[in-house]
């Protein structure tokens, strides 16, 4: 199982097991520790991971940190855990405090579900105030798997996290003023239009005028663009479905990365798809083809062993499920945790394509 698919099961884990969860202590047990391991760290050997670390503070001898993860003997990465229904947002200055007396480079506050990284950016050797890395486990986007894959203990290195850092702070930054100033422009942005628009005085009445036009701009522009994406999803389900020829073109499209665009609800459902499969054989032989208007899910990469089709751009949502003479039923599903009821007949498809495979017995 590659890294991307480990850690998207163990936000499902994650999402399923939290609220069996009461104590700070369950927390780091069945949320931090596991998380630590699926970065390839050994969480039993304590020249890897070391938990209850020491991190004295001037006079204040014994003060420790939850987890330090090793490196050569050295602490490279401190983590300070919370009960997973806390805010993190309290909790920032007790690592800022631990930080300044290791030789660690990185901090990570989490409640094992939320998790910050922090770093050094400002001044040296002096936590910063804000997180340059945060995601949420159970909500993971695939740009964030490949950030976070920098902290696997195969691809560590301090030097290319740092030199990526900065970058990813400001991202995000940007990304929380933009939210901010798309629900309520500033006076700043609504003049920054305004002066664009507007050939007169700007006096206060105009500024506010203009700042309810501003927002109700932007959230048209936004609807506009959500409407063009619906609209081009139904256009596709209005489509009928794809002839041989028609599969040909789209397979050549594909290999060529056009047309095909595979989203995060097929992603998810190729992850459930995989998950109930594991019960049973390697999860290394489910594999997955994108279409213009479907998701096929395939075992060992055969299109003539399709285990089923997932068709998630229109308004309404299905699976395809084939029985033994390859026939596909379509059934509606209304979210992509409905393919969870298929369990049986998906185990069913994959075991008669593998009698196929069984050879006939011969007489003599």
């Amino acid at each position: 199982m590659d890294f991307k698919d480990e850690i998207k099961l163990f936000g499902d884990k994650v999402e399923k097991l939290k609220s069996q969860i009461q104590t700070e202590e369950a927390t780091k047990n069945a949320f931090i520790m596991p998380f630590i391991k699926v970065l390839g760290y050994d969480v039993f050997d304590p020249f890897e991971v070391m938990p209850e670390f020491v991190a004295d503070i001037g006079i204040k001898k014994g003060e420790k940190v939850d987890y330090a993860i090793l490196k050569e003997g050295q602490p490279s990465i401190l983590i300070e855990c919370k009960h997973w229904g806390e805010s993190l947002d309290p909790h920032n200055s007790q690592l800022f405090r631990y930080f300044h007396t290791t030789k660690a480079k990185f901090g990570l506050l989490s409640n094992g579900i939320v998790y910050r990284f922090y770093t050094d950016l400002m001044e040296p050797n002096k936590m910063d105030e804000k997180p340059f890395f945060e995601f949420n486990v159970t909500d993971i986007k695939d740009n964030q798997v490949e950030e976070l894959k920098k902290f696997h203990k195969s691809y560590f290195n301090i030097e290319s996290i740092q030199n990526t850092a900065s970058d990813l702070k400001y991202m995000n930054e940007l990304k929380i003023l933009m939210v901010e100033e798309f629900q309520n422009p500033s006076e700043g942005l609504v003049k920054l239009f305004a002066k664009q628009i507007y050939r007169g005085m700007l006096t206060s009445k105009v500024v506010e005028q203009l700042g309810g036009l501003t927002r109700k701009s932007i959230q048209q522009y936004i609807n506009d663009l959500i409407t063009e994406r619906l609209t081009s999803a139904l256009k596709k389900e209005s489509e009928p479905e794809q002839t041989a020829a028609d599969r040909d073109v789209t397979a050549v499209a594909a290999e060529k990365g056009l047309l095909i665009e595979t989203t995060d609800e097929e992603k998810e459902g190729y992850m459930i798809v995989k998950t109930i499969l594991r019960k049973h054989i390697n999860p290394a032989r489910v594999a997955h083809r994108d279409a213009q208007s479907y998701f096929a899910i395939l075992l060992d990469d055969n299109n003539r062993k399709t285990i089923c089709r997932l068709y998630m751009h229109g308004s309404r949502k299905y699976i395809g499920t084939f029985d033994e003479q390859k026939k596909e039923t379509k059934t509606e599903i209304f979210t992509v945790d409905d393919i969870f009821n298929f369990e049986e007949v998906l185990h069913k498809t994959v075991e008669w394509y593998d009698m196929d495979r069984v050879p006939m017995a011969t007489n003599g």
